[in-house]
């Protein structure tokens, strides 16, 4: 089981890190069209609607990958003091009674809006001759999809954990730097320099 689940985490591992090269592209877009406007006289129509897409599909394709790294945002207050067993069982009821739910909403809807964009060949209104959306709303369902998937690896984890008592191990990928090791750190540093 702790290979599936691992598979799975580098699905969403790989998936969001392939979407973060959208912030590159981003980048270079945004300082190709300000010497474009500025330098040149000659700005671009099409790179506010390109722009925002491209923000969107690295804001929507980032779900599964900070899912897979338990890295969203929850009521730290409280959970942080419970005990592993009953923090996999609220976790599994609120993955039943809200996320799949509504991750299933999501998928269904984006593949009803995907549908619809290409049926009619969208393209942006913001511009004249705007870029087409079709492409960009295809994203919806794809992130959903990932997102649905690694929710029940997640699921998973939970029952695991509640036979268990502990959580199984995820995939290493990068970690936010923690205060108390920075702090051990700057100490430890200090302590040297003091001797």
């Amino acid at each position: 089981m702790q290979k599936f689940l691992l598979s799975v985490d580098r699905l969403s591992t790989r998936a969001g890190q392939i979407s973060a090269f959208a912030v590159v592209l981003l980048t270079a877009m945004i300082c190709w069209e300000v010497v474009s406007r500025y330098i040149f006289n000659s700005p671009n129509d099409w790179v506010f609607d390109i722009s925002y897409m491209l923000y969107g599909v690295l804001f929507m394709m980032a779900g599964a990958y900070t899912l897979s790294k338990n890295g969203h945002v929850r009521g730290d207050v409280l959970y942080g003091f419970f005990q592993p067993r009953t923090q996999a069982a609220l976790d599994l009821l609120l993955y039943f009674v809200f996320f799949i739910p509504g991750i299933i909403a999501l998928v269904y809807a984006g593949v009803n809006f995907a549908a619809d964009s290409l049926a009619i060949n969208e393209h942006t209104t913001q511009t004249a001759n705007g870029p087409p959306l079709y492409p960009y709303k295809m994203i919806i369902p794809i992130a959903g999809g990932l997102l649905l998937i690694q929710g029940f690896a997640e699921i998973i984890r939970c029952i695991i954990c509640l036979k268990t008592g502990e959580w199984p191990k995820r995939e290493h990928d990068v970690e936010e730097v923690d205060v108390d090791k920075l702090k051990a750190m700057v100490s430890h540093e200090d302590e040297k320099k003091g001797a």
